[in-house]
């Protein structure tokens, strides 16, 4: 019985491309993590879209919740990378996604992603939302994404 294709469209199965990284393997590339989150919003992962962010930037993404989408997600296009391999820092990647949206109109997203790489783990960075160094939070401290609760009930 044939393995059933990657969502991500790299033409690889499933199980030998992005469901390792799903499952928590680290991915080996700032490519390889972005197509793995690709597939996380297809199958509206949010813990892994949670997880793969940037540590620094986490709380604040939990806060706003914004990894909740009503979007079927069709096809993914990587059109350019530049650094992110095993051995880098830091990287970017330029991807176009199709979804179909609540009206069921198909539309691409077209982004340059970056990339970092946090005590060996590629992680994505949001633009715009500024890093926030959580090692030095203590759990009583004023949660760092604004809420108004302390850390430890937040989200510490």
């Amino acid at each position: 019985m044939p393995q059933p294709l990657c969502p991500c469209c790299s033409g690889k199965t499933f199980a030998k491309c992005c469901r390792p990284f799903l499952d928590g393997q680290p991915a080996p590339t700032a490519e390889a993590l972005m197509r793995s989150r690709y597939c996380a919003y297809q199958q509206n992962n949010t813990d892994y879209l949670l997880a793969t962010t940037h540590p620094g930037q986490q709380a604040q993404v939990k806060q706003q919740g914004m990894y909740r989408h009503d979007s079927d997600w069709c096809r993914l296009e990587i059109t350019t990378t530049e650094a992110g391999s095993a051995t880098d820092q830091h990287g970017l990647v330029e991807f176009r996604a199709w979804y179909r949206d609540c009206e069921g109109l198909e539309k691409v997203h077209h982004e340059h992603s970056a990339f970092a790489k946090v005590d060996g783990r590629w992680y994505f960075v949001f633009a715009g939302i500024p890093l926030t160094n959580t090692a030095t939070v203590g759990r009583n401290d004023p949660c760092p994404c604004n809420s108004g609760k302390k850390y430890k009930k937040c989200c510490g």
